[in-house]
């Protein structure tokens, strides 16, 4: 029995650690680590856009910018980021007004796709767009 108190006692001592986790520091290095040129990108929107759109098919007036490193918060990290404009059609066949978002990139993949109003004029305000036909080709 003493052999078991004992070997119990040193299992759990074994398991304590003062290990706090990763630093600020490497926290940061991991995070920039991440941020990687995405290649495909068009490739990466079209894709999730062909799911997110209601109508795919009929998408008009598509611009996209190129990637570009920005700050997405209140804090200095960053994400590569891709800002996109678009028409949609509605029901009744007429095209609505640009609709915008942007998608944050992560290790080169579409981490993300963010439409809300107030997120988006705040990251992509004087966003230069370029056309984006691959997204009416849909």
């Amino acid at each position: 029995m003493r052999w078991l108190v004992l070997f119990a006692a040193l299992f759990v001592a074994g398991c304590a650690s003062d290990d706090v986790g990763p630093s600020p520091a490497e926290l940061k290095a991991r995070w920039e680590a991440q941020n990687v040129v995405p290649q495909n990108y068009k490739a990466d929107l079209v894709a999730f856009m062909r799911t997110y759109l209601n109508d795919p098919q009929h998408v008009r007036s598509a611009l996209a910018t190129r990637p570009v490193l920005k700050s997405l918060g209140d804090d200095d990290r960053q994400r590569f980021v891709v800002c996109v404009r678009y028409r949609e059609r509605k029901s009744n066949g007429s095209y609505g007004s640009p609709k915008d978002g942007f998608a944050t990139f992560v290790s080169g993949r579409l981490d993300r796709y963010v439409d809300t109003l107030k997120e988006v004029v705040a990251v992509c305000k004087d966003a230069p767009f370029e056309p984006f036909p691959e997204l009416e080709k849909l």
